[in-house]
């Protein structure tokens, strides 16, 4: 509902105008929003961004925003056609749509808009900013599918964002594959679970032992005798290093006292960065702080990583860790590495097939930014208007539209999706186990015959008259859809390198509508030409 309804781009005014002026505007039309490519060279993507689809078409409204438009439309426009501005809204709007979350294809529709012509066309603009930044769930969904299911993942893209908007947005959708946030408003709004400890900033920001107050904290226990910890840390301090065979003289005091003053603050929360000037120093400093935490009946939590080879600097921590749990500290058992260094898809999956010790990982920059391709690239395109139905023919097919009112179909074997069905919403539906002929689309126009197991009607109604007519989907919700909805795709459709192409295809009748719509386009072109 954030979303208002001058957001979109001047043309779809001007349009609108044209419709109105000619008698058109309330024409019964239907429009279709889908892609042309699955997103990042993979085999399949997420539909994401319905929940503010609705909420917008909810309050779509135009009121005092009216009298901006008489300054930029033409000043020829009619002073009438504003008089029919103001009272637009989305009532006689109908959306069918995929489920949020749901796993989708390319040139699948994901979603029919159906109203009168003007007002559909004046949606189009910011629907399809909704949906297409959206995008960023199947980004997550990528680097879920490249980290496995062990590790825990960490959003932590705010500030690299394109935005708050790009930011929150980021945050929400990126939950489908993502465990935690570091973005408080997210957690606020969506109740996804938040989590942060310390930067350089805090560490650097200390010189030595002097600066903390104050110098005790008292036990776990209740103990109302508060203990000297900097005393206790100091002691725990000499033994690590004899442990280790370091010498004391090149730890670094600021450190070691960011590390104790950040301990006595949340000594239940203790997951300090480690390397702000060397992994070395930053480790002995935080097992000293940490077994002395221990002793007092705490248990800390970990460290973060942030910088050089992760996996062999926590492969490193990990054995030091271990060392240390011979002070009878079982907690240095389950202390867990954090790693966080500009993240990557690819990096994520060179992280899975190496050695290594972490347990999170905080993705920012490629996550949030979409580094590989910044959009979805949906377009909305018109396939009906008076009952009629309207195809859009380009000497490029990649961008002909398929014509008429549709409804999608999944059709599943016994495990696994194998085949989209795009079918005239006229025709009866496929049936479990009856064999049916289509036509896959950009093949050669040759038929396939194939037998599901089962089928799934994709769409279903969501706003009519005004009103969202199904729940809207929490974070979690959509998180949960996203899971199951991954499970029926065949891994030879995950792979994130090379997958094998889903079929999407078309049914008899529909193939043959289009078909014959070409022809008259033909036919057209060269009456054009004759006379």
């Amino acid at each position: 509902e954030r979303v208002p309804p001058l957001l979109t781009d001047l043309y779809q005014f001007t349009m609108a105008y044209a419709y109105w002026r000619a008698g058109r505007h309330q024409e019964p039309a239907v429009f279709e929003m889908f892609f042309r490519d699955n997103p990042f060279g993979g085999g399949f993507s997420l539909f994401a961004g319905l929940n503010d689809c609705l909420l917008f078409l909810r309050s779509f409204r135009l009121t005092d925003q009216v009298q901006f438009l008489r300054s930029v439309l033409p000043p020829n426009t009619d002073p009438a056609f504003f008089d029919f501005l103001r009272g637009l809204d989305c009532s006689a709007v109908t959306i069918r749509s995929l489920p949020e979350g749901s796993v989708v294809f390319a040139r699948v529709p994901l979603m029919e808009v159906e109203g009168p012509l003007a007002v559909v066309q004046l949606l189009e603009t910011s629907l399809l900013c909704l949906v297409n930044y959206a995008l960023v769930c199947s980004n997550a969904a990528r680097f879920r599918l490249a980290a496995g299911h062990q590790r825990r993942l960490l959003e932590m893209g705010l500030r690299r964002a394109q935005g708050p908007d790009g930011g929150l947005t980021a945050s929400r959708y990126t939950h489908i594959g993502f465990d935690l946030t570091s973005n408080v408003q997210a957690g606020f709004l969506f109740g996804i679970p938040v989590a942060g400890t310390i930067a350089h900033s805090y560490v650097t920001s200390f010189n030595s032992l002097e600066e903390v107050w104050p110098q005790t904290l008292v036990t776990a226990n209740g103990d109302p005798n508060p203990v000297d910890i900097i005393s206790l840390t100091k002691g725990w301090l000499r033994r690590v290093c004899e442990l280790m065979g370091a010498e004391p003289g090149k730890i670094r005091e600021g450190e070691l006292a960011a590390f104790v003053s950040y301990a006595i603050a949340y000594p239940q929360n203790f997951l300090p960065v480690i390397d702000s000037y060397s992994v070395g120093s930053g480790l002995l400093n935080f097992c000293a702080v940490a077994l002395a935490l221990c002793e007092l009946g705490y248990k800390p939590v970990g460290v973060r990583l942030d910088s050089g080879d992760l996996c062999r600097q926590s492969i490193e921590v990990r054995r030091v860790f271990r060392l240390c749990s011979e002070f009878s500290v079982s907690t240095f058992n389950s202390l867990i590495i954090v790693g966080t260094n500009n993240i990557s898809e690819e990096s994520m999956a060179e992280l899975n097939k190496k050695e290594n010790e972490i347990n999170v990982i905080g993705v920012g920059t490629h996550l949030v930014t979409c580094t590989k391709q910044p959009s979805l690239g949906c377009v909305y395109k018109l396939v009906e208007v008076r009952g009629r139905p309207r195809m859009k023919i380009s000497e490029d097919p990649q961008k002909s539209t398929v014509a008429g009112r549709k409804t999608v179909y999944r059709l599943l074997d016994a495990d696994h999706c194998f085949l989209d069905l795009l079918c005239l919403m006229v025709e009866p539906p496929p049936k479990a186990g009856c064999t049916l002929t289509c036509y896959p689309l950009g093949g050669d126009n040759s038929s396939v015959s194939v037998t599901p197991a089962q089928v799934t009607c994709l769409r279903k109604e969501v706003f009519l008259e005004g009103q969202v007519t199904e729940p809207l989907c929490s974070a979690a919700e959509t998180r949960a859809k996203v899971q199951s909805s991954l499970q029926t795709l065949h891994p030879r459709h995950k792979r994130l390198q090379e997958p094998d192409s889903y079929t999407v295809a078309l049914s008899e009748k529909l193939r043959n509508l289009v078909t014959e719509l070409q022809k008259d386009s033909n036919s057209d072109s060269n009456f054009l030409l004759a006379n």
